[in-house]
């Protein structure tokens, strides 16, 4: 059978026009698998979810459209196999509880469970090596290791701002190891949890305390393990009447340090470790460098709650070269960069999201 050139052209048009639907079924069809691949959301349970630091867990998390936050129902929160059974199941558990319930709770994660990522707030296992510790910015690598990990301490909100001050200066051999140092740190009273809080906001607390005289504060040997001092510092926390933030500061002596550094040798090396970073700045150094970017109220005074409900951490380098002295210091939310936001932003990192969203 002959056919005529109007009709072989006619078709291969509809083979070409077959062709090409077949192709844009196809896109549609591999586009559709990976949005759907992409909306799967991932499920977080939050251990001690009614808790100060619970609490502001939950409050990053529940409205990302990435995140499930798992709940068990009211009538079953004190059954112990339903609660191994969320503990289980989630992709990622959030430990906001004491020490001991923090133990407890690791310890009902099965042994063949090589999926859950395990995030606690406690000190329970800050300085314990199987564990890697939840600060991304300690060092080149830390990233890296809390993005293998299953098993990640977060840090406690004094020692965040010990150790971003410190490990730089140790690392780059400016700060000797074994330099015998104090750290004086105020925080807002929701650090010391509902209690304190009561205290506070019911008018009967003191408007500042100092406390941990006995020089055996919990945090000193976190502060001394990471900053690679060697050196448990003398540490003096204190208590104001503001609900969140702190200012964690450090003073030097130059007689301490390598030869010759002076407060913008110090201001160089902290800029240096934390460019790029997402969340720990510098800010100018010096005085005047602060005060001409109005980082000090009536250009004086360094405020610790202007960070409150962010995971930003701010370094100050105040410095008189002419007396050989220096203080740096670590401004940060103590709810969020010292406790919830570095949680999520540990859970971001080991589950590969990124690693700004929800703070």
């Amino acid at each position: 059978m002959k056919l005529s050139l109007s009709c072989l052209l006619a078709l291969c048009i509809d083979a070409f026009a077959f062709f090409d639907r077949t192709k844009v079924w196809h896109r549609h069809t591999h586009s559709s698998s990976l949005t759907t691949l992409k909306m799967s959301k991932v499920k977080v349970f939050i251990d001690g979810s009614a808790g100060t630091t619970g609490l502001q867990v939950r409050q990053r998390l529940e409205s990302r459209s990435d995140v499930e936050v798992m709940e068990i129902p009211q009538t079953q929160r004190k059954d112990a196999a339903v609660r191994k059974e969320y503990l289980n199941a989630a992709d990622a558990v959030i430990l906001c509880l004491p020490d001991d319930a923090s133990r407890e709770a690791a310890s009902f994660i099965e042994p063949s469970n090589n999926r859950t990522v395990l995030i606690d707030a406690s000190t329970a296992f800050r300085v314990d090596d199987s564990w890697t510790y939840g600060f991304p910015e300690l060092s080149s690598d830390q990233r890296e290791k809390l993005q293998k990990s299953k098993r990640i301490s977060n840090p406690g909100c004094y020692p965040t701002g010990f150790i971003s001050i410190t490990r730089p200066l140790v690392d780059a051999g400016i700060l000797p190891v074994g330099t015998p140092i104090t750290v004086n740190a105020i925080s807002g009273y929701s650090g010391g949890g509902k209690g304190l809080i009561e205290i506070y906001e019911s008018g009967g607390a003191e408007p500042w305390g100092g406390y941990g005289y006995g020089l055996s504060h919990k945090h000193i040997a976190e502060m001394c393990k990471y900053s690679n001092i060697d050196c448990a510092p003398i540490f003096q926390p204190q208590v104001g009447s503001f609900a969140q933030g702190m200012v964690v500061s450090v003073p030097l002596h130059y007689s301490w340090l390598k030869k010759e550094t002076t407060g913008a040798d110090l201001h160089n090396t902290l800029s240096k470790h934390y460019q790029g970073s997402s969340f720990v700045k510098v800010m100018p150094l010096g005085e005047n460098g602060a005060k001409d970017a109005n980082l000090l109220e009536r250009d004086a005074f360094l405020r610790p709650d202007t960070l409150a409900d962010t995971n930003i951490m701010q370094l100050f380098v105040f410095h008189n070269d002419s007396a050989g002295q220096a203080v740096i210091c670590a401004r940060l939310d103590n709810l969020g960069k010292g406790a919830s936001g570095a949680a999520v932003q540990n859970m971001n990192i080991a589950l590969g999201l990124d690693e700004t969203v929800g703070l």
